[in-house]
């Protein structure tokens, strides 16, 4: 079947998709997907950014009896996909802690009387008992998980409360489960299908190859140099734009530093108040700010079709998070800029995130031995006076405690307060609890020595992202990133200097030296074997410099470096290496 095209749809299928949706075809992947929901199968999509994951479970929730529940991480998600929603006539409703007190009562009234088809919400809601009693008293029939990559021990983007889905399923009636993400490696999509009972043939994987998004890397010095950048970049690019920085510290600082420029930009992170956040997305999804400045806490689900940059201040903590982000660019097709600002002293700021992600046998250990005894300010321990007794990041010790909650030695009441089931030795529970995160912390430092790679590569960046996402590229060159155009300039330099300097006739090659060594100065074109065609930078009698096509630099003995000179007459054409 050619890449784009639909197979023959069932008539309700069509019906819903024309009617409903005002869609007279489906993109790749989309009707693999559908059919294996509506055949009741459980089904992982793994589908760019861009490629209307969210029909797939939005037409078969018209179309199942019963309603739908989407577990989506962030609220900006479902406050844009329940507006569109709407709009469009279906009853969807969204429960998360950012709604009002009204809103949130007329969303339970559906979720609670049937009335409710789409019913969005948090994994921290759907883990709630009381929540899923409601759930409870009508049919669901499709669970999808949004973003299902955080469901994952190995993914990028860990949430505790994520653990708890797998364990709401049969409280749910088992209904059928759709996970979705725009990446997963290897082993991150087998931890999904494992822990959502997904079978392995039940991943429908299409490319993440997104040819219209243009990437490229830009290496600056210092911090004043990035900034520089920014307004460089942001200045020259018109249309709407992304700038993603690591800490709320640099957003805030890349915020004064464009709107003093006269760039109209907004702010966006998590330590803003609900109403702030609200308030900037609708902003920049209205078009009465140009630019966003944010934090990895704005984009998920965000469906702004025309967003021409994506410029990354910071570096990523992986490559899978930086395909993420500078995937929300281009959803339109049309050609999108996708830059990172690569400073070396960037790395630091990933290692210092990772410090406290994970839990140790030492941190779980804490926590048994607080609940223990009885807290001295309160009735019962709270999350912030746990974190206050045993001293741990707020994110560590939500991990350990969803480990130690699935593992039924600590519950949460519905109040939120926290209290060990068990009593005993717990040592060696412990440890095997919490040893998978030593690999996950070697999984993270390679992880980033990977996106690091790809900031200084000389490669094709497309092959680079492609290789890690896929384990394999049909690419060799994209010919729209960076790389690929400073290759093809180093080659047509070359071809010009052998045009200029070839000296023979069609049929010549590269002669044998008899008089001696050859003497290299800078700027020779020379061959050199397994690695090609290259220009001397730097020679001497003991050693030979060569810059090659790919910004690499390799030195060799001058008894392995030869003069390149023309083959024949056709462009391009080079004597072949001794």
């Amino acid at each position: 079947m050619p890449r784009g095209t639909t197979p023959a749809l069932p008539v309700r299928v069509r019906t819903v998709l024309r009617d409903t949706f005002g869609l007279t075809r489906l993109r790749p992947g989309q009707a693999a997907v559908i059919e294996r929901v509506l055949a009741g199968q459980a089904t992982l999509a793994v589908m760019p950014t861009g490629a209307g994951k969210s029909l797939c479970y939005q037409l078969p929730a018209l179309l199942l009896e019963g309603r739908t529940v989407v577990v989506s991480p962030l609220i900006a998600l479902m406050k844009d996909q329940c507006e569109s929603l709407r709009a469009l006539g279906i009853a969807a409703v969204q429960v998360n802690s950012a709604i009002d007190s009204e809103e949130e009562r007329a969303a339970e009234q559906a979720v609670a009387d049937g009335s409710a088809k789409i019913i969005m919400t948090t994994p921290e809601r759907l883990a709630d008992p009381g929540f899923q009693e409601m759930l409870q008293a009508h049919p669901v029939a499709l669970l999808a998980v949004d973003e299902a990559h955080c469901i994952s021990h190995w993914g990028h983007d860990f949430r505790p409360a994520f653990l708890e889905i797998a364990h709401a399923l049969p409280r749910l009636g088992k209904p059928i489960v759709l996970a979705l993400t725009a990446t997963a490696t290897d082993d991150i999509a087998a931890d999904i299908c494992k822990q959502l009972g997904i079978p392995e043939n039940g991943v429908v994987n299409t490319s993440s190859y997104r040819p219209n998004l243009d990437l490229r890397v830009v290496a600056v010095a210092d911090e004043s140099e990035k900034l520089a950048q920014v307004l460089k970049l942001v200045g020259a690019t018109p249309g709407s734009g992304i700038v993603y920085t690591a800490t709320v510290k640099a957003a805030h600082a890349v915020h004064e530093a464009l709107q003093d420029a006269g760039e109209p930009a907004g702010l966006y992170h998590g330590k803003l108040s609900p109403q702030e956040r609200g308030a900037a997305q609708d902003a920049f999804m209205g078009g009465h700010c140009r630019v966003m400045v944010a934090t990895n806490a704005f984009g998920l689900g965000i469906d702004k079709a025309d967003i021409r940059f994506v410029l990354h201040y910071q570096l990523p903590a992986t490559l899978e998070s930086y395909y993420q982000e500078a995937g929300r660019a281009g959803r339109d097709g049309e050609t999108a800029k996708c830059t990172l600002l690569f400073l070396r002293g960037d790395k630091a700021i990933q290692q210092f995130f990772m410090a406290g992600r994970y839990p140790g046998e030492e941190d779980a250990t804490a926590i048994v031995q607080a609940l223990q005894d009885k807290p001295a300010e309160a009735e019962a321990w709270s999350l912030p006076l746990l974190q206050a007794k045993v001293g741990r990041p707020k994110s560590k010790l939500q991990v350990a405690l969803g480990l130690l909650r699935k593992d039924r030695i600590v519950a949460m009441a519905r109040d939120g307060t926290l209290r060990l089931l068990k009593t005993g030795a717990f040592g060696e529970r412990l440890r095997e609890l919490t040893e998978g995160y030593g690999k996950k912390r070697d999984l993270d430092r390679e992880a980033l020595e990977r996106m690091v790679f790809y900031a200084q590569t000389g490669q094709c960046r497309w092959r680079v992202l492609l290789e890690h996402l896929e384990d394999g590229s049909p690419l060799e060159r994209c010919e729209h990133c960076d790389n690929c155009r400073r290759i093809k300039a180093h080659e047509a330099v070359v071809e010009d200097l052998l045009r200029r300097n070839g000296e023979v006739g069609d049929d010549a090659v590269v002669e044998e030296e008899t008089s001696g060594p050859t003497v290299f100065t800078r700027g020779d074109l020379v061959e050199v074997r397994r690695y090609g065609r290259g220009v001397v930078e730097e020679a001497s009698g003991t050693q030979v410099t060569v810059v090659f096509a790919d910004r690499s630099r390799r030195s060799f003995l001058p008894e392995f470096v030869r003069r390149a000179k023309a083959r024949s007459g056709k462009a391009g054409a080079v004597a072949a290496a001794p």
